[in-house]
């Protein structure tokens, strides 16, 4: 039987894309077979699509780190035959063939099963940007102090940053979103953010060992001079949930924000996270933390989906691409 992919392969060097049907092999033990509905557009599904070998090694390859489908082969104990089922992260996607095809096989403990209040497009406008933005959620609801004082989101219309800044709205705090599109602020304003701060704005000035407290926490998806800036000015006990580096990988700080004010770097990694941890935020996003993600959703095909990619990759993506198999 042959399934239909978004295939990436590497000829004398250089890479391209087409949709190309391939032979569906059965799963081997301990894994299940799920026929793919819809998956979604991640920055590293872009890399993986345009030859980054530093997250796919070997091609030819099928991009795609995120998945929601139903089991068509459940050789294993945990999942029968028509569950229908959620993947993201682990190595799908990178070095595992991913749901940019219509069939995947993946580790039985990759794979969670789909709560019923979310439809498959749902969850993958969610996907592991909506992961990792919850996973920034929590920590800062774990480890910071209340204040009246802004959470600051930077990147604020991609993925992770668009659902971090509806998610913070949501549970009433005020938010200020940090953006280099000037044109984006009316659609920031929409989703919840009460301000919004254009990035040359806030990068102008040398980056100061300390500066006056503005934001009481921060989700960074950026990294780089922006996540330097932005250490400088949380307030006593916050939180800086750090969880991407598109700004860069290099990190110009003092021990100040740290010893004089207590503040908190925390590291985010949804995609290697637990199967319980996935399990218990995708229940929060089927249920307290239910989210209208309509506004910030684009439904795509495979054949559309190289547009998207070359847009995400020029930092012209705003908000969720979903692509949805079939017809």
């Amino acid at each position: 039987m042959k399934y239909s992919a978004y295939y990436v392969e590497e000829i004398d060097g250089a890479f391209s894309a087409s949709i190309s049907e391939l032979e569906l092999e059965k799963p081997p033990d301990g894994f299940v077979q799920i026929q793919v509905s819809c998956s979604s557009l991640n920055y590293k599904d872009a890399l993986s699509a345009s030859g980054n070998k530093g997250v796919t090694r070997n091609y030819p390859f099928v991009p795609g780190i995120d998945a929601a489908g139903t089991i068509s082969d459940a050789n294993s104990s945990n999942f029968v035959e028509g569950d229908e089922v959620l993947v993201t992260g682990y190595d799908m996607g990178m070095n595992t063939p991913g749901g940019f095809g219509e069939f995947i096989n993946v580790p039985a403990n990759w794979v969670v099963k789909k709560p019923s209040a979310l439809t498959s497009i749902e969850a993958m406008s969610i996907g592991t940007a909506g992961l990792t933005a919850a996973a920034s959620v929590l920590k800062i609801q774990e480890s910071s102090q209340e204040s009246d004082l802004p959470v600051l989101v930077s990147g604020a219309t991609g993925g992770v940053g668009s659902i971090g800044v509806m998610l913070m709205s949501k549970l009433d705090k005020e938010v200020t979103a940090l953006t280099g599109k000037s044109s984006s602020a009316d659609f920031l304003k929409s989703i919840g953010a009460k301000n919004v701060i254009l990035r040359d704005d806030f990068l102008e000035g040398p980056v100061k060992p300390l500066e006056r407290a503005l934001f009481s926490s921060a989700i960074d998806t950026v990294g780089g001079n922006v996540l330097s800036k932005m250490l400088t000015q949380i307030s006593p006990h916050g939180v800086v949930a750090c969880c991407g580096n598109v700004a860069g990988i290099e990190v110009n700080t003092t021990v100040f924000p740290f010893i004089l004010r207590g503040i908190t770097l925390a590291g985010i990694d949804s995609a290697e996270s637990s199967l319980e941890f996935k399990i218990s935020v995708w229940k929060k996003f089927a249920n307290e933390w239910k989210l209208d993600l309509s506004p910030i959703i684009k439904v795509v095909t495979k054949e559309n989906l190289q547009h998207e990619i070359d847009l995400i990759l020029q930092g012209g993506q705003q908000g969720r691409v979903v692509l949805k198999h079939g017809e």
